[in-house]
């Protein structure tokens, strides 16, 4: 079981956890489409991570836009010559009490997380059908796909929805020996980590240090933040594994914040 040789799309891929999954495909033999929607922020990734430029390519791509999706996998078809793994990372936090959060930017958030996944999933099967040597699509959910916290509602709900969407096309993708699993991390210090902290802070009345202590570290059985190798690890764990006795899963990865 090896992702060696193997090519694989990673979204939202320039920062963050998306950049730490494809410096970890790198680094273990595989070709990386490193997709977001920053092209620069992509290419400039691509290049840090492979200095050759054999193993990596920067794409760019707007997830909630057809057009850039399918647009984004042919570039990467034409140059790899298709897709074995699809990790689907790109995401946003926005932070509200219900009664105060935005239609638009309820619809944002769905757009990004949910549409997204739909058609980066859609875009990768296609390849993975038609070439008929199977794959693998990896989801970047969160405790949240299985807890609630408050003022997150879409976030929570769009991660909720991911399972669902990952257990159909692991039952679809089966007959095709694609294999479809989420992984679910708890807090990893990233900027989109760091951004909730004063807003959430500013929200519930408390203080940052409060913030992390009591509110996104109170549940873990040692007070630590989750790492970017940590979840990079537990991406490759599934696009390693080839066979259909993993499908439909999900793994958390968080410290114990959330136990099965």
């Amino acid at each position: 079981m090896s992702v060696k040789d193997k090519v694989a799309v990673v979204t939202g891929a320039a920062s963050g956890i998306g950049k730490g999954i494809a410096a970890a495909f790198i680094k273990a033999g595989a070709k990386v489409a490193i997709a977001d929607l920053n092209l620069v922020g992509a290419e400039a990734t691509a290049k840090e991570l492979d200095p050759s430029g054999k193993m990596a390519m920067g794409v760019g791509m707007d997830v909630s836009d057809e057009a850039q999706v399918d647009g984004g996998f042919a570039k990467v078809i034409a140059a790899y010559g298709g897709v074995d793994i699809m990790v689907c990372n790109a995401g946003i936090q926005i932070v509200a009490p219900i009664d105060q959060f935005e239609f638009a930017q309820w619809k944002k958030m769905m757009a990004i997380h949910l549409d997204g996944a739909f058609l980066t999933t859609r875009a990768a099967v296609r390849d993975m059908y038609k070439r008929g040597k199977g794959g693998s699509i990896v989801y970047m959910g969160s405790v949240h796909s299985k807890e609630a916290s408050v003022l997150k509602a879409p976030y929570v709900a769009a991660k909720h929805g991911l399972i669902g969407l990952c257990k159909v096309v692991a039952k679809e993708g089966a007959a095709h020996g694609v294999r479809a699993n989420v992984v679910c991390p708890g807090f990893v210090r990233t900027p989109l980590v760091d951004k909730q902290i004063p807003e959430q802070a500013k929200t519930l009345g408390i203080s940052e240090a409060d913030v992390i202590k009591n509110v996104m570290l109170k549940n873990t059985v040692d007070g630590e933040f989750t790492t970017i190798e940590d979840v990079a690890a537990a991406t490759l764990f599934f696009a390693d594994f080839e066979t259909n006795a993993l499908t439909g899963q999900s793994l958390v990865v968080s410290h114990g914040w959330f136990m099965q």
